[in-house]
């Protein structure tokens, strides 16, 4: 596993196994989330893309994968998704706990 990929795994898997808490009910706002990391990951992958073509912005090739998205790691592509899921859910189950207070 790539240190990259290590760091969205440990990064993502509490967040993710937690929006299980039935009553959380995290899993209402499906359509609310994939939008907002679609988003995310349009905006900033174009970005990205764009930076590492004009080569203001590479990646360590010890540290990723050997599988490219569009000219980006995998790595990349899915920090895109896993680094906003975790800060909604974060927003989420602060809005939770202020609410059941």
């Amino acid at each position: 596993m790539s240190s990259y990929m290590l760091v969205l795994v440990i990064s993502g898997i509490v967040p993710l196994l937690a929006s299980f808490y039935p009553p959380l009910q995290f899993y209402k706002n499906n359509r609310a989330l994939m939008v907002s990391i679609a988003i995310i990951l349009i905006v900033f992958g174009l970005w990205d893309i764009y930076a590492t073509w004009r080569g203001h912005w590479q990646f360590d090739s010890a540290s990723v994968w050997k599988w490219r998205v569009v000219n980006l790691p995998v790595e990349e592509v899915l920090f895109f998704v896993v680094i906003p899921f975790c800060s909604i859910f974060t927003w989420e189950i602060v809005n939770y706990f202020k609410r059941t207070r």
